[in-house]
Parts: C-alpha cells; structure tokens; sequence
C-alpha cells in the first residue's frame, strides 16, 4: 500500500506508534518536510468511505498523537485525505506551509472541549440568563470559543472551547461548579479532542 492517509501535522516532532488506525492498519508514522511533519497510515485507497469505525479510529489516533511525548501539538485534517505517495503529500506541506505555522502558533500547548446544556423536558428557562451564566464562569479561563449548531429544541447551548492544558482542571472545576448550581439543566461535557473547530486550513488530497 503506497497510499498515505493524513491524520494531522505535526511541528518538529516525529509521531510513531502502533494502534489500530483508519482502514486497518496497524501502524502510526510520520513523513517529514522542512520540520512539519504529516501524521500517516498506509491505506490502499485515495478515496476512504467514512464508515463509524474509521471515524473513530480517526479521532483516537488525534487523541494519540496529542498524548504522545508528554503532549503534541497537532493541526488536525478532517476525515478522507488520503494522497498517492510521499512525494505528493510533501508537495502539500510545502504548499502549505505557511497556513500550517500559523495553525500551529494558535493552537500550540491546547486542546478542544465541547459544551452541551439540554434543557430537562419540564424546565422553564432563560436562555440568555444561561448564556450569561456560562460565559462568565468559562471564558475568562478558555483561550477561544465558538458556537455551534442547536440541532435540538432542547438543547439550549452548544459551544467549543480552546483550552489550554495547563487551565485544563480550571475548565473542569468551572464546568462543575456551574453543573452543581443547575438541576433543569442536563450538561454534555467531552473531549479533550484535537482542535478542529479552531483549525481552517484546507488541502487537496490527491
């Protein structure tokens, strides 16, 4: 298999491991141009059907790759790209570069958490009182945040936050404490996972 599939660049670092990654493969390695380095598995395909499994695998190899070495920064690349060889994903980190390092320098040393308030089904609440409440206690620790889609009437606020690792059990105690002055509220906390909500570099596989 000479297909690479790309999970995420990575600044200087070389990422090895063996793990059950995207497709079946086995093996975590990187490929290195000028100090950026590509996070790939072998893959026999340039066009991978995102299956659950895979797109888990996926997301588990981030979460491996940014636990590698006492913590790795990583620009994440979204599920599917896969490229013919070395030489044509090495064309892409040199193409790139300069949006890569400037994803690198925004996210370096942090990691996504994500944010979930469901309102019970009784519960008569004041969604901006609620937004308020949760802004003041969580923005003051987190270094961005975003807001997401309300994919459900009863979901009342969705929202990601850059965090960084060192104010990580700040983010945690800030979350519990507004948890524990809520009972109308159910709160969905996740992550840590690789920042994709405050990455946009986009590239072409090929």
């Amino acid at each position: 298999m000479t297909n690479r599939y790309v999970y995420g660049i990575v600044d200087g670092d070389t990422v090895e491991f063996e793990t059950e990654a995207v497709a079946g493969a086995e093996r975590v390695y990187t490929i290195s141009h000028r100090r950026l380095g590509a996070v790939v598995s072998d893959i026999d395909t340039t066009d991978p059907e995102e299956t659950d499994e895979d797109a888990q695998r996926h997301d588990d190899v981030l979460r491996e790759i940014m636990d590698s070495d006492g913590g790795t920064t990583v620009v994440p690349m979204q599920f599917g790209m896969a490229f013919e060889g070395d030489r044509e994903l090495k064309n892409v980190l040199r193409g790139a570069r300069p949006a890569f390092r400037r994803a690198m320098s925004d996210i370096e040393g942090r990691f996504e958490l994500g944010l979930k308030l469901v309102r019970e089904d009784d519960a008569d609440i004041d969604r901006e009182a609620i937004e308020e409440d949760v802004a003041d206690r969580l923005e003051p620790v987190a270094a961005q945040s975003v807001e997401n889609d309300l994919f459900s009437d009863r979901l009342v606020l969705n929202r990601s936050y850059l965090v960084d690792r060192d104010e990580r059990e700040a983010f945690d105690d800030a979350v519990a404490g507004f948890e524990d002055d809520r009972d109308d509220l159910m709160v969905r906390y996740t992550g840590p996972f690789a920042p994709y909500s405050f990455v946009d570099v986009k590239i072409g596989a090929q």
